[in-house]
């Protein structure tokens, strides 16, 4: 404590004695005097250590409110660091110890008929988008005929009410022909996998890509046939509202297999005309997205295999008694790693993936996500983290009903259901569960939404801060490990453990 304290004076006596010197050389005394009323202030001062001024002007503690200069963390978020990697080492070692090694190269259960069935739909169900161009032809065919009759009879570039009334009696026809054929993509091929698709990562993979579609679908069929008006209508104020990236390759110019096929690979769900382009390919970047992508992939499988999959192979018993405790329990241990492979698999996907294949297809527009992570809110976290799907619903769905007239709040419904929809057909259909927890895990969003809208207006850190656990504690937690766990058992209850113990046959259609 003496040390200290001695240090410390002295280095106040210090600064002092600088402060002096200068003082003293400003004002230009002889170097003779200065000289020796330096040496005297400094012997009197070495005389008298216990009496420097510490203290010496009001200064808060460095984590109060009212700190001057905002202190740095990275000491403590290095802490967390070692924290979190210390941890999770234990638990690695204790997994080992308890399970020995789960991995298994050999130990799938890919079926020939599962391999080759997701193959096939593979290659059928982008059928239905060529479809709908067959149909745009028909339509852009008679839109050519219409504008050219317009032309020659030296008709008012307004619309009049015939030809108003023929414009959407033409529609209505196109588009029940459209809306026949992404239903037919989405329930045939839903259908297949559903009785005959039993591997569920097949069945994941390819109900993913059948749900693409049918919106890629839904999207060109909705935007040519604005563009289509736009054409046949050429009214100022529609012409001015077309954006000016369109004007390379106006309607009906676009109407072709190659524009389409090139809408079917782009990263994107909403259909444009024209897209913002690279001016070449990275070919190493491409490499570096795709190694990333498959480590990615292995580093997913692996925590699947060593460390989930006994969590949810130990939680059977305790969701067949209804042990409350024991399920929490699970839930809390599935959380950690649920949200580990879930963090893996949007790296992989959104920043890997999506960006290998815009580079590919050299597009332009690569802003596939943005900071979700300190999203104040649920929905400014559906808002950023997957944006393809945010901007398909609000283009094509939520836009549109507000300006028929619907509130926002009830387009916002709309859109939940329809999201809602789409979520249980992805986790339902491939494990051969319509359960409706997905669904109703999409709905819960909801009114959570509508409780965090104030938190994100709220000025200050503390609302932001407040949202954001918010988020994170019902998506880490409440989300997606019960969905894991409910999805798992009903599964192990249908084909698995839970079957045999419950003398449940397993069904003739999916052996």
């Amino acid at each position: 404590m003496d040390s200290a304290t001695t240090t410390s004076v002295e280095t106040s006596t210090s600064a002092f004695l600088r402060r002096k010197a200068e003082a003293e050389t400003s004002s230009e005394p002889s170097k003779e005097a200065s000289s020796h009323g330096y040496d005297g202030q400094k012997t009197i001062i070495r005389r008298y250590r216990h009496v420097a001024a510490v203290h010496s002007k009001a200064r808060p503690s460095t984590l109060s409110h009212d700190t001057v200069a905002t202190p740095s963390f990275i000491g403590f978020r290095n802490l967390m660091v070692i924290v979190l990697v210390v941890g999770n080492l234990r638990l690695v070692i204790e997994n080992m110890q308890k399970y020995g090694n789960l991995i298994c190269l050999t130990c799938h259960d890919f079926r020939q008929k599962d391999v080759l069935l997701g193959l096939l739909l593979y290659v059928l169900v982008p059928c239905h988008l060529f479809i709908a161009c067959l149909l745009e032809s028909i339509a852009a065919k008679q839109a050519r005929i219409s504008r050219a009759q317009a032309v020659s009879r030296g008709g008012s570039t307004s619309p009049t009410e015939d030809q108003q009334a023929k414009f959407w009696s033409t529609w209505a026809t196109i588009r029940l022909a459209h809306t026949f054929n992404a239903t037919l993509a989405l329930a045939v091929h839903s259908f297949v996998v559903y009785f005959h698709i039993y591997h569920p990562l097949i069945g994941t993979i390819t109900e993913l890509h059948i749900i693409i579609v049918y919106m890629k679908v839904m999207s060109y069929a909705l935007t040519n046939r604005d563009l289509r008006h736009a054409y046949l209508h050429p009214v100022k104020g529609e012409l001015a509202a077309m954006p000016e990236l369109y004007a390379s390759c106006p309607y009906p110019e676009n109407v072709t297999m190659g524009n389409l096929t090139y809408f079917w690979w782009a990263p994107t769900l909403i259909y444009q005309p024209v897209y913002p382009r690279t001016d070449k390919i990275r070919w190493l970047f491409v490499l570096k997205r795709l190694g990333e992508t498959a480590c990615l992939s292995v580093f997913i499988w692996f925590c699947s295999a060593q460390y989930a999959a006994p969590v949810l192979w130990n939680s059977l018993d305790k969701v067949d008694h209804l042990d409350i405790v024991s399920i929490v329990e699970r839930l809390l241990k599935l959380s950690t790693i649920s949200l580990v492979i879930w963090l893996a698999g949007f790296f992989a996907l959104f920043q890997s993936a999506l960006n290998a294949l815009a580079e590919v297809m050299r597009f332009g527009d690569r802003s596939f996500y943005d900071d979700w992570w300190n999203s104040a809110g649920l929905g400014e976290y559906w808002r950023l983290w997957n944006k393809p799907v945010y901007q398909f619903m609000r283009r094509h769905i939520f836009s549109p009903l507000v300006g028929r007239g619907y509130s926002m709040m009830t387009a916002s419904l709309i859109v939940f259901f329809i999201s809602a929809v789409l979520h249980e057909l992805l986790v339902g259909i491939p494990t051969k569960n319509i359960l409706g927890v997905a669904f109703m895990g999409m709905m819960i969003q909801i009114p959570l939404v509508f409780i965090t809208r104030p938190l994100e207006k709220m000025k200050g850190p503390n609302g932001k801060l407040i949202g954001n656990v918010i988020f994170w504690v019902s998506f880490t937690i409440l989300g997606q490990p019960f969905a894991a766990l409910v999805y798992f058992y009903a599964w192990q209850a249908k084909y698995g453990s839970v079957s045999k113990r419950m003398g449940i046959p397993e069904p003739a259609v999916l052996g």
